[in-house]
């Protein structure tokens, strides 16, 4: 049956300017109210859209996300959900903006059969990582009981959220992105990565350091968000032994850092911070 868009239909709404898949954000016009009354404006919004992840040909998920980064969020997705055990495990990977959209099409390498035991419905929103997710065993499924090798100072966990704020350009722009950074244990920031949604970033973050061959287990995580819990899953998953965010944790993510053998740290701000598991990784320093 043909289908016709109609008024107010989601396949009438328009992608973003081209140049938001570089920068992930475009300007929009806007009224400025104040006590003296209106004036026309704009200001820059951070954008999103739907991001659909194929797997050997077969749609798997749609989530919306920032357009930037798309191979390091799919290369993350990928691993973070256990759709593959390594970066080895993903043969070829493309990118490809539509009207509606961006596909992303990925071959797993032969012999990687996890993708027959994870399944999701379609759709999943900027700010919920685990929306469409079809049972509890998936959505609770934890990867084995990580090393206790890392020891970071809490100096240097205040070095890290220091710096953070300044290399959060898109977040300076808009007010509206999420922030994941990875930190050497002496506090320095490697690499950072943003998006509208904080699962997101953290995903950009580690199909980032996946693609460069970088190893987690020297390193920690600095998150500008909340601790939630399906952020803890993907730390996890990632043999990040420490999460650091801004905010403050769930009781379930502090339940998943306990099972994890994951050192969670939460309202890392204005040097100081409270930790809620795994405090024998935090040394003087």
């Amino acid at each position: 049956m043909t289908r016709h868009a109609q008024a107010g239909d989601p396949a009438e709404v328009a992608m973003p300017a081209a140049q938001a898949f570089e920068t992930g954000d475009g300007r929009y016009g806007c009224s400025r109210f104040d006590g003296s009354g209106a004036v026309d404006s704009s200001a820059e919004l951070i954008e999103e859209v739907p991001v659909a992840l194929n797997y050997n040909g077969r749609p798997f998920a749609v989530m919306l996300a920032t357009p930037t980064d798309l191979e390091d969020f799919a290369v993350g997705f990928t691993l973070t959900e256990g759709i593959a055990g390594s970066y080895a495990d993903i043969a070829e990977l493309d990118v490809l903006p539509s009207r509606h959209g961006v596909a992303i099409m990925i071959e797993l390498a032969a012999g990687c059969d996890a993708l027959a035991a994870r399944h999701r419905a379609l759709t999943g929103h900027g700010g919920c990582g685990l929306c469409g997710v079809e049972d509890l065993q998936q959505t609770l499924r934890l990867p084995d009981r990580l090393p206790d090798r890392l020891r970071v100072s809490p100096r240097a966990i205040e070095a890290a959220f220091t710096v953070l704020p300044e290399l959060q350009s898109l977040g300076a722009r808009t007010g509206a992105a999420h922030a994941a950074a990875c930190a050497e244990a002496s506090g320095r920031l490697l690499a950072i990565r943003e998006d509208a949604g904080r699962h997101n970033a953290l995903d950009k973050l580690i199909g980032h350091l996946a693609r460069q061959g970088q190893a987690t287990e020297t390193c920690f995580l600095a998150l500008s968000s909340r601790a939630s819990s399906e952020l803890v899953l993907k730390a996890a998953a990632a043999r990040f032994e420490l999460m650091a965010a801004i905010s403050a944790p769930t009781g379930l993510a502090v339940r998943l850092a306990q099972a994890a053998g994951m050192t969670l740290v939460g309202f890392a701000r204005d040097a100081q911070f409270n930790c809620y598991a795994g405090a024998q990784r935090l040394v003087p320093g």
